[in-house]
């Protein structure tokens, strides 16, 4: 199914036509979802492949052979692509685990009188639209977005493929019809990693020990992660996602939108972040906390690690 230049209108927002019908759309927001699901949801670039191999580490307590045997669109597939009936037709696995990009909007009926869990991951939605945009280099399977400026203009007016960025974190984190839902952000994930592996396996009600949630650290770092083919889409055809024009794992950094940004750009991005925000209380990591060496006084243990979210 390559359908590389085809897009798919559903619910005013566009898809690519490549891994989506309007059967498997409809299909995902009329899914019957069970009680013991576990639903991976996100905007594009904020983190979802991380958060899959956390999810499969953790039920592996620690152990990589599951996500270095089994691609990740097997082990979690988008509810809303094609192949997904077919997978979970094919698997046993209890509790079955999903992902999504779909915004809570088209899948409120679905999942709002359902016990499964929800884990929404977000990231910086200036990161994000930098890693989307070096994403469009190399996925053929996405349109061509033109100059960095013209990418921008289509992610602050919501014209992109999956939607709108500010109507996907709204929507899934402002709702309280989704009971069993735990927020957990990139920054989150990579600057505190053990807290945030001990916090998804409390959720998911799998608490690891100690050892185990140090393999977790250490099989989903993101060097681990960038050579595990697994994950890293190099298995898919270089007609499909072409890795001579980039890497699907670039550079797992927090604040890489300073060196796209003019400083025009980044004041004209915070005024429309102002004004689509402003009922929305979420505090966002825009930047790397600072290096340098700190004093005699500051290297005493502090009760400040957690970034906010």
């Amino acid at each position: 199914m390559a359908r590389l230049d085809v897009t798919e209108m559903f619910q005013d927002i566009s898809f690519p036509g490549h891994l989506h019908t309007q059967d498997s759309l409809q299909q995902a927001v009329e899914f019957n979802f069970q009680d013991t699901d576990i639903l991976i949801a996100s905007y594009p670039k904020s983190g979802t492949t991380w958060m899959q191999e956390i999810v499969t580490l953790v039920y592996s307590r620690g152990d990589p052979h599951l996500s270095q045997t089994v691609p990740n669109w097997t082990r979690a597939p988008w509810l809303e692509q094609y192949y997904c009936t077919a997978v979970l037709e094919a698997s046993s696995a209890v509790p079955r685990l999903l992902t999504t990009h779909l915004p809570y909007r088209l899948l409120r009926t679905a999942i709002q009188d359902s016990k499964a869990k929800v884990i929404y991951v977000s990231r910086n939605p200036k990161d994000v639209m930098v890693s989307f945009y070096h994403f469009h280099k190399m996925a053929n399977f996405l349109p061509d977005i033109g100059s960095f400026p013209e990418f921008l203009d289509r992610f602050l007016e919501g014209k992109l493929h999956f939607g709108s960025w500010f109507e996907h974190i709204i929507g899934w984190t402002q709702t309280a019809a989704v009971s069993n839902l735990l927020h957990v952000t990139y920054e989150e994930m990579l600057l505190d990693p053990q807290g945030a592996i001990k916090k998804i396996s409390l959720f998911l009600q799998c608490p690891l020990a100690e050892d185990e949630i140090n393999n977790c650290v250490k099989h989903c770092s993101f060097s681990s992660m960038k050579d595990n083919k697994m994950i890293n889409y190099t298995l898919v055809p270089q007609e499909i996602m072409d890795h001579s024009k980039g890497s699907f794992m670039r550079k797992g950094e927090i604040g890489d939108w300073k060196n796209m940004f003019t400083e025009e750009q980044r004041r004209r991005f915070d005024s429309v972040f102002s004004s689509k925000m402003q009922q929305c209380s979420l505090q966002f990591v825009w930047e790397k906390p600072d290096e340098e060496e700190p004093n005699e006084e500051e290297k005493l243990p502090q009760n400040n690690t957690e970034p906010r979210k």
